[in-house]
């Protein structure tokens, strides 16, 4: 049970020079029960590795610095927004491991800014994004602008999360994937700005449990998905047994399921958790060519300050980035293929049932704010069944819009909605 530091393998704490091969050399040289330390000071690294039954303890006053050169980052196998394909590893990777741990009050810093110019540009509308989007590619951008994750858990079990803090990540912050008995206590996310700089992404996981962080970032601040098309609904890899308890949600959208559905989510508890300027609260989304199935969740005990959406479902969620061309791709990427072959006809349609919203109460600190207690669309073909909204308390602006549901309980439910509800209010696409 030694404590290594990788102070001792010439890491440079000032991050004037490249840090990765002392802190991956400390990482081989442990065993089983050791702990590497990253001590106070800035270490500048690409992508390290970690291996089964150690502990990478991160200092208060440590920081590791993410690389802004993408070829710091080898090309692992992984899955990106649902596709299973090769792409930039992560700065700290845990891949086929067991009983690992991440501890500490340190922080990981992934200096998104380059990589979120990379994708948007400099205005936000430029960049990769704006070229794929006038060549009508909006679909595939996301998957073609590589971009490094903080942290990737891939195809590992029994994992410990704890305390530190992970922010400015160029992609996702935390991507859990594949993997089983994870927890995630105590963990800061805190992300300015950034297009998909999601804070926990639980991935066809299983037995996941996220208490206690708090998270802020420009995407899902929490979110469970399961695999996007044919390829994820025919492995049936599905998210399972997740609780998310007592964490706080700040700048984000919320707690979301989707829109990667295909291997199916049940099973989840979301309890005791507070929002607070949140774009939504409580989220579903899912397209026509997903599949899968959401159920058996509960979703109790939330209290939500000035969050414009309380309760969003949309199983039709945002179609130029859900659809994509069919036609002319056998000279692309086999990513382009996987993104085009969805799950054709009704089996398209995700499932969502038994679905319970307890004890939820949304407030605005102004009246001014825009609020829309209640947007939920299912399909009219496939209906949400066994919805059950129970003792809300909701302060909106407008009431919204219900739709594609069969068997809705209202029990106990108050609103205050002082506008009509408008159309121009229903798009909401992050």
């Amino acid at each position: 049970m030694a404590t290594i530091s990788i102070s001792a393998y010439g890491a440079d704490a000032t991050a004037q020079r490249l840090s990765t091969s002392a802190i991956q050399q400390a990482i081989t040289d442990s065993q089983r029960n050791d702990t590497v330390v990253i001590p106070a000071g800035r270490f500048l690294t690409g992508a390290i590795f970690l291996k089964s039954g150690m502990t990478l303890h991160l200092e208060a006053g440590a920081e590791l610095i993410g690389s802004q050169n993408l070829a710091d980052y080898p090309e692992i196998d992984t899955r990106v927004a649902g596709i299973d394909m090769r792409w930039p590893a992560g700065i700290v990777n845990l891949i086929n491991c067991e009983d690992v741990s991440i501890t500490g009050a340190g922080t990981i810093d992934g200096q998104g800014l380059v990589w979120w110019q990379r994708f948007w540009g400099d205005d936000e509308q430029s960049g990769m994004l704006g070229d794929y989007s006038a060549r009508g590619l909006r679909w595939v951008v996301d998957y073609d602008c590589q971009r490094p994750r903080n942290i990737v858990v891939y195809e590992s079990k029994n994992i410990a999360l704890q305390d530190f803090t992970s922010r400015e990540s160029g992609f996702w912050n935390l991507h859990l994937c594949y993997s089983e008995n994870v927890s995630v206590d105590g963990v800061q996310i805190s992300n300015s700005a950034g297009p998909s700089t999601d804070g926990i992404d639980i991935d066809s996981c299983e037995h996941v449990r996220v208490e206690r962080c708090v998270v802020s970032c420009n995407d899902d601040n929490i979110c469970i998905k399961a695999g996007r098309g044919r390829d994820a609904k025919q492995n049936a890899r599905g998210a399972r047994d997740i609780i998310i308890r007592d964490c706080t949600l700040n700048k984000g959208s919320g707690i979301t399921l989707g829109s990667e559905t295909s291997g199916g989510i049940e099973r989840v508890l979301i309890e005791h958790n507070r929002f607070n300027g949140t774009g939504v609260g409580f989220r579903i989304k899912s397209a026509r060519n997903r599949g899968g199935f959401i159920r058996d969740i509960t979703v109790r005990n939330l209290h939500l300050l000035d969050v414009r959406f309380p309760v969003l479902i949309q199983l039709n969620w945002f179609p130029l980035y859900s659809y994509g061309q069919t036609e002319n791709l056998l000279d692309k990427p086999a990513h382009w293929r996987k993104l085009a072959e969805g799950v054709d006809g009704n089996e398209g349609l995700t499932d969502v049932c038994r679905l319970t919203l307890e004890n939820i109460s949304a407030q605005r600190s102004d009246r001014q704010l825009f609020s829309r207690a209640l947007f939920i669309e299912g399909y009219p073909e496939r209906p949400i069944s066994a919805l059950t909204l129970s003792s809300l308390d909701i302060d909106a602006s407008e009431f919204g819009k219900i739709s594609g549901v069969d068997g809705l309980i209202f029990n106990d439910v108050r609103i205050v909605a002082t506008a009509i509800t408008l159309d121009n209010n229903d798009s909401y696409e992050r």
